[in-house]
C-alpha cells in the first residue's frame, strides 16, 4: 500500500499506517474487513493536531460531516456483508463562549444518521456509565455543580455518558461468529446484553496500563480496554481482521492482537502513531517470549 503513507509497519499479524484514513482506506480490498471499532474525532471538541487533514480541525459542523462521510463510505465498502462497525462517542456539551448557548448536542444521533445515509443499519447501542462527580471536577460544568441547585435548578442536568454504537452492513454474513455455552456462559451474556454498562472502569485504558516513556504524549480520549474486549469477544472470530481508521495510541489494535485477531490501524498524528507501534509491538513481543 503506497497511497500517501508517511510511515508503515506491516507484519503477519498487523499493519499500521501513518497517514490520512480517507486516502489509505482506498487501498484496502473490498469486503476484506471482519469488524471495525474506533473512537472518531469528537467534531471540534478536541484539537488532536494542527494538520489541515485532521477532522478535529474542521471549521464548521457541516464541513466535519462532509469530510467524515468519505471515510464512512470507505468503511462500508471494505466491511464484509452482514458484519459490524462500532464507534465510541458521547453527546457534546455546548458552551456560551464557543457556541453562544449552554446545552447538549446530539452528536451520537448525528453520527448514526451519517452511517445510515451511507447504507449501514443501526444494530445496537450501549450506554457506558460515567461518574458525574468526576465529570464535574474535570469540566466544572454549571449543570453538574451542586451550588447551581440553589441558584436555578432548571440549569442542573445529569452527566453525559459514553456510548458504544454498533452499525451493521446489510447482507448475509459469509463467516458466522459462533460461541459455545462454555466460552459464553449465560451470566456473561447477560452482562454483555445489558443496555447500560455500569462496570466499566474509566481508567482501564492503554495509556494507563502500557509502559510509557516520560515524553510520550497522552491520547485525549482513549477507549476503555474492557469495552473493546467485550465487542471483539462478542462480534469476531479468532483470526478475524479488525480495522480502526482512527488508531490513536493503538488501543483497538492492541486488544485485537491480545485476543488472537489481526489488526489494521491508520493514524494521522505521528506521535500517536509511534506510540501505537510500540504498544502493538509489545503484544507480539510478549507472545514470542511466552513461547520460550
Amino acid at each position: 500500500m503506497d497511497i500517501n503513507v508517511i510511515d508503515q509497519v506491516v507484519t503477519d499479524r498487523y499493519a499500521l499506517y501513518n497517514g490520512d484514513s480517507a486516502e489509505i482506506l482506498k487501498g484496502i480490498p473490498t469486503g476484506s474487513i471482519h469488524y471495525s471499532i474506533f473512537s472518531p474525532p469528537f467534531a471540534s471538541l478536541y484539537t488532536y493536531s494542527n494538520s489541515e487533514r485532521d477532522l478535529g480541525n474542521c471549521r464548521t459542523t457541516t464541513e466535519f460531516y462532509q469530510q467524515f462521510k468519505f471515510i464512512v463510505e470507505e468503511l462500508y465498502r471494505v466491511l464484509m456483508d452482514g458484519r459490524l462497525i462500532s464507534f465510541h462517542c458521547m453527546d457534546l456539551p455546548l458552551s456560551k463562549e464557543r457556541d453562544g448557548i449552554i446545552g447538549i448536542r446530539d452528536f451520537r444521533g448525528e453520527l448514526i444518521k451519517l452511517f445510515e445515509d451511507c447504507g449501514f443499519v443501526l444494530h445496537s447501542q450501549v450506554c457506558i456509565w460515567k461518574d458525574p462527580v468526576t465529570a464535574m471536577q474535570r469540566t466544572k460544568a454549571i449543570g453538574l455543580l451542586h451550588k447551581q441547585l440553589k441558584k436555578d435548578s432548571c440549569m442542573s442536568r445529569q452527566g453525559i455518558p459514553d456510548y458504544l454504537v454498533t452499525m451493521r452492513k446489510p447482507g448475509a454474513n459469509p463467516e458466522p461468529v459462533h460461541h459455545t455455552n462454555d466460552s459464553f456462559p449465560v451470566e456473561i451474556w447477560q452482562r454483555y446484553a445489558s443496555p447500560v454498562w455500569m462496570d466499566i472502569n474509566p481508567s482501564d485504558t492503554l495509556q494507563a496500563s502500557s509502559a510509557r516513556d516520560e515524553k510520550d504524549e497522552r491520547h485525549i480520549c482513549p477507549l476503555q480496554l474492557t469495552v473493546i474486549r467485550r465487542a471483539l469477544n462478542l462480534w469476531t472470530n479468532p483470526g478475524d481482521t479488525v480495522l480502526t481508521p482512527f488508531l490513536g495510541i493503538g488501543s483497538e489494535a492492541y486488544v485485537a492482537l491480545e485476543l488472537g485477531r489481526r489488526a489494521i490501524g491508520i493514524e494521522l498524528k505521528p506521535s500517536y502513531y509511534q506510540q501505537a507501534v510500540k504498544n502493538c509491538g509489545s503484544v507480539t513481543a510478549f507472545e514470542q517470549i511466552s513461547l520460550w
